[in-house]
């Protein structure tokens, strides 16, 4: 029969030292993002569309002012969005991942 020894172990203790840095994107390349900065646009994204003024972009999300959810277009030829709800903030945050779609809003 086999039974079991516990036997001790030296075991050596190393310390991670961990930096926080911003998310940016560095790089010379102008982005489609870079192209709508500041402009009114629609984002449609997996589960919804989203409109607002474009104010910034980072590594992983996009930036909205006076954001919206679009829950039905209409058509796009009208001067609104058939059925937008305003967000109860004045900047919403949307993942970059979940983007499907994005351009101008020219109205």
């Amino acid at each position: 029969m086999k039974r079991l020894v516990s036997v001790p172990k030296k075991v050596e203790r190393v310390v991670e030292v961990v930096t926080e840095q911003e998310d940016r994107i560095v790089s010379d390349e102008e982005t489609a993002f870079d192209k709508l900065l500041g402009k009114e646009v629609a984002l449609f994204c997996s589960n919804y569309i989203y409109s607002g003024r474009l104010t910034g972009i980072n590594g992983s999300s996009v930036e909205l002012s006076s954001p919206s959810i679009v829950f039905e277009t209409g058509a796009f030829s009208s001067k609104n969005w058939k059925d937008a709800q305003r967000l109860p903030c004045a900047v919403a945050f949307i993942e970059r991942s979940a983007i499907e779609c994005s351009f101008e809003v020219k109205r």
